[in-house]
């Protein structure tokens, strides 16, 4: 995926077009949470993320804003993580 990025990001570039990746860790969707998410689970994620809380959809959302944003004019070609700082 890092390489099609790159790719993509190389070759669009000359008309303004930016690509990204937005590599989320594990969210907590109303999904995960009715199917997968145990207490056991979930202490075990957040004792492996650098930041203690869940990830929530919306951060993973506002990553995605931001990117579509003026704000990341010159943001191209690149993985953004949105995984709590994962370990």
């Amino acid at each position: 995926m890092h390489g099609l990025t790159r790719a993509m990001a190389r070759d669009l570039g000359r008309h303004r077009i930016r690509v990204n990746t937005v590599v989320p860790g594990w969210i907590m969707t109303d999904r995960q949470k009715e199917l997968w998410v145990t207490q056991e689970a979930l202490e075990k994620q957040l004792d492996r993320q650098c930041l203690p809380d869940p990830i929530d959809p919306v951060y993973v959302a506002r990553m995605v804003l931001y990117l579509a944003s003026d704000d990341a004019a010159m943001c191209s070609a690149n993985n953004f993580m949105v995984e709590g700082g994962s370990i």
